[in-house]
Order: structure tokens, then sequence, then C-alpha cells
């Protein structure tokens, strides 16, 4: 049994020893692999391993006849010895501890991501040299065929200092047929031809640009943003009656105006918010995404015609198409919060608004000062019923029409 817990013994302790040998050489190797000069390193690592198994054969010699001189001269040994580890150990340790620590400001030593280098094209634009300039953005294509700045600088050069449209279409679409881009630059490029075709006047051509960001994105707010733009595209006689600078007839002002007694004959006739909802709500059967022209129908269905619920109506509209942007969400609730204090109603109908805004962007700046202004609401209605010096209406009751509005 002894003989037995020996021999298990000894072999536990070899297996803990090639574990260790094992782990050792691993390290030493993956030191080497990771190291900037790992000649010197392995040239390092050999003088260790030499200092280190002579420096304890010569102390285990020197304190080995148990005499007082044997182990003083062993011990200075290992001091010389570990002398000599320091020398050739420190430099790099130190240097190592040191890099840690200016890797905090200096962002470490690791070479920065390849970016594409624009300047010296630019400078050749700006001394009027065009060909050397192409070619140093077509240089930088090279190294990075997808780049978006590049192709779309390619494409403004095409048509602003070469007059050639088409060219520059044609690197756009080149570019929208390349996989890989992110939505953002898909419509920054479409819109930028967008923008080429409206200086020569071509708004078909522009709104085509644009439809093109709405079958690439579809449900996306770049394709939001482009159904904006599209719904405010002149036509083309639209702009080249701009350029013939016809003369603008203006209405007859109102004469002697300062001894009028009220300001009431300054306002513009009821004709012409009737118009204007009429025009609106055409606008909107052909482009029913625009968010200008619903929220300026809102405002003239509560301003004019004294309905606030065909303006929420519209307002809620706004809010609940796909792909708003949150601040414009948030902007829509307050204006209805805005109406309904405007027409009378109470603190919770107008608190009740203010909590969808808290609900919809939680932690966000547009939650606190829904908080805030809900806060300030509750004081302001709290001193109008102490002091009954404003009546409010009641916000369900007919307000009354000044006439039937168009929807």
């Amino acid at each position: 049994m002894i003989a037995l817990s020996q021999t298990a013994g000894i072999i536990r302790g070899m297996c803990i020893l090639l574990a260790t040998i094992a782990f050792v050489v691993w390290l030493l190797w993956y030191l080497l692999k990771k190291s900037e000069d790992p000649a010197g390193l392995g040239f390092r690592f050999f003088i260790t391993a030499v200092v280190l198994v002579g420096g304890y054969f010569a102390i285990n010699k020197m304190a080995g006849d148990g005499s007082t001189e044997g182990k003083i001269a062993g011990v200075l040994a290992g001091a010389v010895l570990g002398l000599g580890l320091g020398i050739i150990w420190v430099p790099i340790i130190a240097g190592k501890v040191g890099d840690a620590f200016g890797s905090l400001f200096t962002g470490g030593s690791a070479p920065p991501t390849p970016q594409p280098v624009y300047s010296v094209a630019e400078t050749k634009l700006k001394q009027g040299k065009v060909q050397e300039a192409i070619y140093e953005i077509y240089r930088q294509l090279e190294m990075f065929p997808n780049d978006v700045t590049g192709q779309v600088m390619l494409a403004q050069i095409q048509v602003e200092r070469m007059s050639d449209l088409p060219g520059a279409q044609a690197i756009i679409e080149r570019f929208c047929s390349q996989p890989g881009h992110t939505a953002a630059h898909l419509s920054y490029a479409l819109n930028a031809l967008a923008d080429w075709h409206l200086k020569v006047q071509d708004t078909d051509a522009a709104r085509a640009a644009l439809e093109k960001v709405i079958a690439l994105l579809p449900a996306t707010e770049q394709a939001q943003m482009a159904a904006q733009r599209i719904a405010h595209l002149a036509s083309h006689e639209t702009l080249l009656a701009a350029h013939e600078h016809k003369p603008i007839p203006l209405r007859h002002g109102v004469e002697k105006i300062g001894l009028l007694d009220d300001s009431s004959r300054l306002a513009k006739p009821d004709e012409d918010q009737t118009k204007a909802a009429e025009q609106l709500v055409e606008h909107l059967r052909q482009y029913p995404l625009d968010n200008e022209a619903r929220e300026k129908l809102a405002m003239i269905y509560f301003d004019h015609y004294k309905r606030i619920d065909l303006a929420i109506d519209e307002l809620e509209q706004l809010i609940n198409a796909p792909n708003q942007q949150g601040r414009e969400v948030a902007r829509w609730l307050n204006i209805i919060a805005d109406l309904q204090v405007k027409a009378g109603a109470d603190y919770d109908t107008v608190r009740l608004t203010l909590e969808r805004i808290v609900a919809m962007f939680p932690g966000l700046a547009a939650e606190q000062l829904a908080r805030q202004r809900m806060e300030y609401l509750r004081l302001e209605f709290r001193g109008k019923e102490k002091s009954q010096a404003v009546k409010l209406g009641s916000y369900e009751k007919d307000i009354g029409l000044k006439q039937n509005p168009p929807t």
C-alpha cells in the first residue's frame, strides 16, 4: 500500500511538472509571437535560463557544505544573479508599464484604422487642377472602392467643374448599386443628385432621385424625409416663372393706418384662410405625407374655423404616421396641449396629453420638459380656480363654427 501511494504521488507530481512546463512553454511562445522584437526577447529568455540553472548549481555547491562562509557566499551569489536578471528584464517591464499608462492618454500604440484622405484632391481643386484632383480621388477609391465621400465628390466635380450631369448621375447610380451601404449614405448621395437636377430646373429627374430613396429604403426615416421633399417640389413651369421676374401684384393697403380705432381692419380677410385650407386639403390628397402642410391645416382648423377636434385629428395623423422623428412627435403633442389649453380644457385633459410624451420618450429631454410643464400647468390651473380670474369653458361642448371647413 505504501509503495502504491508513493507511486501515485510520483505520477501526480510528474503530471503537475509537465503541465507547468507546458504552460511556461506556451506562455513563452505567446510572448514571442506578440513581441515587436522576438529575437531580442528569445535571447533574454535564453540568458535567463542559463543564469537560473547555473546559479542554482553554483549556490547549491557554495552552501552545500553547511559552513557560514559558504552560506554567505551563496547569498551574495544570489544577489549578484538577481541584479543581473534585473538588468535584463527591468527595462522591458518598465517600458510595458509605461506604455500601459501612456495609452490612457494617447490611445495606445495600435495603428489607426485606414481612412481615405481627400485633402490632396481638395487642394488640387482650389488650384484649378481638375484632372489632377480626379486622379487623386480615383487613387483613394482604388483602396476604398465603396467610400461615399469620394464617389459623391467625384460626381460633384462632374457637375460643377465639367457640366456633365449625366456622368454624375452614372456615378451616383453605380454607388447605389454597391452592396453594404448604410441608409444614411444612400440618402445623402441621392439627395445630392436631386439637388443637382433642381439647379438645372429638372424637377422630374429630381423627383425620380427622391423616389429612388423611398424605393431603396422603405419604411425608414430617410424615406419619410424624401417624401417631404417630393411634396414641396415645384413644377417645371413654376421654376421657369421664378426667373421671368414678373411684377407681383400688391393688395391696396389701409389708408391713414395711424388713425384707426382698432386693428381689426389690418387682419387678413377670412377668404384668405378659407382658400388656404382648400389648397392644403387638395395638396394633402396628392401628398398625404407632407408634414408641414398637415400642420398648417391643423392650425387653420383651430384658429379660423374654431374646430379643435379637426385640428387634433390632423396632428394625430402626423403623430401616428410611421418613421416620424421623435423630436417632431414630441413637438406635435405639445401643440395639442397648447390647443387644449386655449380651448378651455381642464387640467386632467391636458395632463393626459403630456403624459403621452413621458411614456413615449422615457429618460430623454422631452420627458423632463413634459413633467415640468405638467407641474407648471397644475399650479396655473390651481391659481385660476382660486382667483376665479379666468372662467374656463367646456372642452367637450361644441365651440361653434364660423363656416364648414374643407376636409
